[in-house]
């Protein structure tokens, strides 16, 4: 046999033998987890969207009312437009000042509510916080009850076997670590900035 007729039985081998193992063995090592997905997950998340839901009950039900009220009165520009897109010779100054004024309320619109909901969402961004503070230390629990060397985010990966997804390991132990957290958002807090009393996670690898 040929150098090249024995390597090529080799590598052949080779193929067949990582194609023999089994996914537990492939996967060995490496993990996949989703951390926002793990978050959203988290039983802390979930009842803290269901008491904001509760304190925030009327700013929500007016934030819905105007941007219904809002879509209802852009309504007869974007029929015009539409109108004058469908004319034999359109006018395309026309159009152009048109589609601008359109923009320009969506604009305006989207800010509004954005203030609106403002209070909403820094209260959403305080719970999250406070998820992310036991973050670093759920994700290194998991790694070890799993023998996890590396984690990777979904993103990073061309395919991976099931068994080396780790994201609702990662939520059970989140459940654990915080079961709850408050939506009671303390004076000044801004979203960025660290829980007060809490020591800031140091930075891990993903």
């Amino acid at each position: 046999m040929t150098k090249s007729l024995k390597l090529a039985a080799l590598t052949g081998a080779a193929l067949f033998a990582s194609a023999m193992l089994p996914a537990t063995a492939m996967a060995d090592g490496v993990i996949i987890i989703d951390k926002d997905a793990a978050i959203q997950g988290s039983a802390a998340l979930q009842g803290a969207v269901a008491q904001i839901k509760v304190t925030y009950a009327a700013t929500i039900t007016q934030w819905e009312a105007r941007g219904k009220a809002l879509d209802a009165g852009l309504q007869p520009q974007v029929v015009a437009f539409q109108a004058a897109q469908k004319v034999a010779n359109p006018n395309r100054v026309l159009l152009q000042s048109q589609y601008a004024a359109i923009q320009a309320k969506q604009q305006e619109g989207a800010a509004e509510l954005q203030r609106m909901f403002a209070p909403v969402q820094r209260a959403q961004d305080y719970a999250v916080t406070q998820i992310g503070t036991h973050l670093e230390s759920a994700l290194k629990a998991v790694m070890t009850k799993r023998s996890a060397n590396v984690v990777l985010v979904p993103q990073a990966t061309v395919a991976y076997q099931p068994s080396a997804e780790a994201t609702q390991d990662l939520i059970a132990q989140l459940n654990v670590e915080v079961p709850s957290v408050s939506t009671a958002v303390p004076a000044g807090w801004v979203a960025g900035q660290p829980i007060p009393g809490a020591a800031a996670p140091t930075s891990g690898g993903r």
